[in-house]
């Protein structure tokens, strides 16, 4: 099979996770890069072995060589690269959140589908070996009826208001950068988007959500107890209760790589390892350049409605805490 090139855009902290990911991908190969700064973008590619540093996204864009680009910018700036992607045909991996709000969202989705060129949310944790394993247990009946999940990402970074993670201007704070995780894994164990939302959260002098709490109630009285956080330290655990037993996803559910089934009683049944090739981001590259190989507009695994669904859901809980950003 022909490798796969790809082309990338913000050539940050993240695009590197992306890049070391490709070194486990048999047939695919990291084939150009821009930013902003050409110093970065050039420290980057000469660390990757990247043959071309475009002076310009529009000259990424129409390089013949690049099969699909990945866009690990912040997220105030996903909505433009990525529309200027597909406009120029190109088929765009997208680092989450997809885009800050729900009306981009739709834009971005009916420009991928009205131009028939492949557009995924980068929700990589959906791939990973050990959400196959969850999954079975789940559909299986190995603890009875789901009924409550619990789940919490938060970290303590340090003060830098100007930084992307505590700055309004692009998008900052806990929801989008770190709560997505959570929140999109509620979303796919639940099947369903909740009835109703009850959030809170501590604004800090940064003007974004330092730290949030959600509860999510979905039919039949099933719900999630969800946090996270950029300024407090918590656990990263995720554990999925039933009418018959337990699901822990470990050693942190975002980055899992065991499984552990447990009774009703709270004995351990069943411990599943499901190691990673590499840093976990393997797994959304191969689903990437599988649908593009074969033609598809989305993933059936993070579909277009899935990433819809939760821009929707995150809108509403940053309706509740009263967060709007200065440039929407």
């Amino acid at each position: 099979m022909d490798t796969f090139c790809w082309g990338v855009v913000g050539p940050g902290n993240i695009a590197r996770k992306f890049a070391n990911c490709l070194k486990v991908v048999s047939d695919a190969r990291l084939q150009a890069v821009y930013g902003r700064s050409e110093e970065r973008a050039g420290v980057f590619a000469r660390e990757f072995g990247v043959a071309r540093v475009h002076a310009s996204i529009d000259d990424l864009i129409a390089d013949s060589e690049v099969d699909a680009i990945y866009i690990a910018t912040p997220h105030s700036a996903h909505k433009e690269v990525a529309l200027r992607c597909l406009e120029g045909g190109k088929p765009v991996l997208c680092e989450k959140p997809l885009v800050v709000n729900a009306a981009q969202g739709r834009e971005l989705i009916e420009a991928a589908q009205a131009r028939g060129v492949f557009l995924m949310e980068g929700m990589w944790t959906r791939f990973l070996p050990v959400m196959g394993q969850v999954r079975t247990w789940l559909e299986s009946g190995a603890i009875g009826e789901l009924r409550m999940l619990k789940a919490s990402f938060g970290f303590r970074a340090a003060w830098k208001p100007e930084g992307r993670l505590l700055n309004p201007d692009l998008a900052g704070g806990a929801l989008l950068d770190v709560g997505i995780y959570p929140v999109a894994l509620a979303q796919w164990a639940m099947g369903e988007s909740p009835a109703q939302a009850k959030a809170l959260a501590s604004i800090g002098e940064s003007g974004v959500d330092e730290q949030l709490a959600v509860v999510l109630s979905y039919s039949g009285g099933r719900l999630a107890v969800l946090d996270c956080a950029v300024r407090t330290k918590t656990t990263h655990l995720a554990t999925l209760y039933g009418t018959e037993g337990y699901i822990e996803i470990q050693p942190s559910f975002w980055t899992g790589t065991q499984a552990a089934l447990y009774d009703g009683k709270g004995d351990l049944v069943e411990k599943a390892d499901c190691p990673l090739r590499g840093n976990g981001f393997e797994y959304e590259v191969e689903e990437v350049m599988r649908c593009v190989r074969a033609g598809q507009v989305e993933s059936s695994v993070m579909s277009h409605a899935h990433t819809l669904a939760n821009l929707e859901l995150l809108d509403e809980i940053r309706r509740q805490i009263g967060l709007r950003y200065p440039f929407e």
